[in-house]
């Protein structure tokens, strides 16, 4: 049997075997181990070939090949100055493709606010950078100045803790949501509540503000995520399929337009046009708690207890785990232009992480305030100010900590430790 552009043993002239007469070696140009009379097949050709097959060099009594593996057979007379070298120096070895993560400072903690008298639950910045608000176990909004971070007002008007908190860039709003299923439009010229949502039928966990048109979204206890009219107050759609509480969402000016994540552990993406859904993606196994778009590119990170996780938009295409596993539930996640995203866990850790190669840059742990209990640790929100420098974690020692790049650090002092994954299959 002959195989074509490979040149059969038959036709390699041998010392004592005339043209015509049998070989001693059977003529077939792949050198295949058999069980019996292997050694004497394997001498046969290795005398006159070199056997050049995959990296893994032929080991033990065996010399003719690999079994299970073809292996091509090249005749001496070229491959003699082959002869004393292994397969892997002929096969090119390839570098890792993942990508190498960017240098970024390492953050350090510069300021604690107190004032709150229950755990901080949620934070929204003012689209002009100069203040922010924080919503309370303790059923008040407060309102801080980013600069020196003094209290500039207290609001009063909901009767359970505040969960959700969003600023308005198109009118002077600000929309608040609680445990107490009140959804709430407040009024930054005169700092009161001026509409109300009625509907959702138990706590009110996460909400969020389209972009460009006047629509609230709030999602809840009641496993439905709905669509408000600011003006009306009507509701335009109840988006319904999750089978658990609605505990994140974020919107997006394109298709899909909203996403939301829920304690039944998937990411839904839904059509703003006809209130249904338009992907299921059911990757993670626990809890969706944390969802982040990234500011500039399109895509998007969640959390949730067992890894987090990097898709594409908007057709939701996985990309890659993070490298790293913080082993902890996983409350707040938020990413800035500069591709640095902070994670923030229930036993206290803030992760920093590097957005292109998923590398864990840095690992903080808050230092409870004075007089709470070590397992007030916990990190409830977090959210970059509009140039992406400053960090605003909330936590349940009732104290808002404000975080910073360090301006002394530099590759040198803080070098870059990474080692990419083996296996890129797998993410």
């Amino acid at each position: 049997m002959e195989y074509k552009g490979i040149k059969s043993t038959n036709d390699i002239p041998k010392q004592g075997n005339p043209r015509g007469q049998e070989p001693a070696a059977p003529s077939n140009a792949l050198a295949l181990p058999g069980p019996e009379g292997s050694r004497d097949q394997g001498k046969g050709v290795s005398e006159n070939a070199l056997v050049v097959g995959p990296t893994l060099q032929s080991r033990g009594k065996n010399e003719g090949g690999l079994p299970g593996k073809s292996t091509t057979v090249i005749p001496a007379s070229s491959s003699s100055s082959y002869r004393n070298f292994s397969t892997s120096a002929i096969i090119e070895r390839i570098p890792s493709r993942w990508p190498r993560p960017e240098w970024h400072a390492p953050w350090k903690n510069y300021r604690v606010i107190s004032g709150h008298l229950g755990w901080v639950r949620s934070i929204a910045f003012d689209p002009s950078n100069t203040w922010f608000c924080t919503g309370s176990a303790d059923r008040t909004i407060k309102i801080w100045d980013v600069a020196s971070g003094k209290l500039k007002y207290t609001l009063t008007g909901h009767i359970e803790q505040i969960r959700g908190l969003a600023v308005s860039t198109r009118h002077t709003y600000m929309f608040s949501a609680g445990d107490d299923k009140q959804v709430k439009c407040w009024d930054l010229e005169q700092n009161k509540v001026i509409r109300s949502y009625h509907g959702h039928l138990s706590g009110v966990y996460c909400l969020a503000l389209h972009p460009t048109i006047d629509l609230l979204l709030t999602g809840g206890r009641d496993s439905v995520c709905r669509v408000w009219d600011i003006r009306t107050k009507m509701q335009a759609y109840a988006l319904a399929g999750h089978d658990n509480t609605v505990c994140s969402v974020f919107t997006r000016p394109t298709d899909p337009q909203v996403v939301t994540g829920s304690h039944d552990s998937t990411i839904k993406f839904w059509d703003l046009r006809y209130g249904k859904t338009m992907t299921t993606l059911t990757h993670h196994k626990k809890s969706v708690r944390a969802l982040a778009r990234h500011p500039t590119e399109h895509s998007f990170a969640s959390a949730s207890a067992e890894n987090i996780k990097k898709f594409n938009l908007p057709r939701g295409e996985f990309l890659h785990n993070m490298l790293s596993q913080q082993k902890t539930i996983i409350n707040a996640m938020a990413i800035n232009e500069d591709g640095v995203m902070v994670t923030g866990g229930d036993n206290g850790s803030l992760w920093f992480w590097d957005w292109k190669s998923g590398h864990n840059f840095q690992q903080a742990q808050t230092i409870v305030q004075p007089g709470s209990l070590d397992s007030e640790a916990a990190i409830y929100a977090a959210s970059f100010d509009l140039t992406g420098s400053r960090l605003i974690t909330c936590e349940a020692d009732k104290t808002i900590k404000m975080w910073k790049q360090d301006e002394n650090a530099t590759p040198e002092t803080h070098p870059v430790n990474f080692k990419p994954p083996k296996d890129i299959r797998r993410f």
